[in-house]
């Protein structure tokens, strides 16, 4: 019986040593200060849903910082952010591990264009890149879009602050500001003091993938956020959830009838 209780106590002290290592599994994930759009808690959702799967109790922190795209990569390589979201460029896949599920299914890649309503009915013309080289465009001076746009010869004027970019199309200081499928009906709800429009009829097209960058210091937390995001594909939770966010927007885009002009994106690593 002695040696039993004994044997028990051990048991009971070893578990609780392990339990605490166990439990602590905090994830620290950058969250930009600006106004968060649906499309962030859809991609806060997704996080969530991969992480539950695993057997480890994961505990998800978000860390304000700053919204500079390539800063933040950066961060994941000290003690400070575990996971960030971002559009894939090689430049990227080098700074952090790259969980390779495009959460936002090739649509990022899929732009429409933002302008004035002066010049949304010429823009709206455009049929080629050729064409499309007579306007001017507005993006973010570390996105990858801008060097994608640079790289088919298209006018580009690089902006470190977001707002700005919405003030210059507004102010017509450019000709159009490219926006996403995903985002672009919100950001023109969020803006509507700038009369701003979609231009009609014309959609940019490259291929590209928006993921989740994890740490190099955490490469299980990649490990198990793959695993997650599979599980919930192979469920069909994935495109449940994306359904949720996205489809009302996509249907009002139309994007079938649109014209679709294809560019080339030479920094798009198609690995799996």
């Amino acid at each position: 019986m002695m040696v039993e209780g004994l044997l028990t106590r051990a048991l009971l002290f070893s578990l609780m040593l392990c339990v605490p290592a166990y439990a602590q599994q905090t994830v620290r994930v950058a969250q930009e200060m600006r106004p968060l759009y649906p499309r962030d808690y859809y991609l806060q959702e997704l996080l969530h849903s991969a992480l539950a799967i695993s057997d480890k109790p994961y505990t998800i922190s978000y860390v304000d910082v700053h919204p500079h795209q390539q800063r933040i990569l950066y961060m994941l390589d000290g003690e400070r952010v575990d996971v960030h979201w971002s559009m894939t460029s090689p430049a990227r896949e080098k700074l952090a591990i790259a969980v390779k599920v495009p959460l936002f299914k090739g649509r990022i890649g899929q732009r429409v264009l933002l302008a004035h309503p002066k010049l949304a009915r010429a823009l709206s013309a455009v049929e080629s890149v050729s064409q499309l080289r007579h306007f001017s465009a507005v993006q973010g001076h570390d996105w990858p879009d801008t060097n994608i746009l640079a790289a088919n010869s298209l006018p580009v004027k690089p902006v470190a602050n977001y707002q700005t970019m919405f003030r210059l199309t507004a102010q017509q200081r450019v000709d159009y500001f490219p926006r996403s499928v995903i985002e672009v009906v919100d950001e023109l709800q969020a803006h509507q003091q700038m009369q701003l429009q979609i231009v009609d009829h014309v959609v940019l097209n490259y291929p590209s993938a928006f993921y989740f960058f994890v740490s190099k210091n955490r490469p299980e937390l990649a490990a198990h956020l793959r695993q997650g995001l599979d599980v919930l594909i192979q469920r069909g939770e994935f495109d449940a959830i994306f359904t949720r966010y996205f489809s009302a927007n996509l249907e009002t885009l139309s994007l079938a009838s649109r014209r679709h002009i294809m560019l080339a994106n030479p920094f798009y690593l198609e690995s799996p």
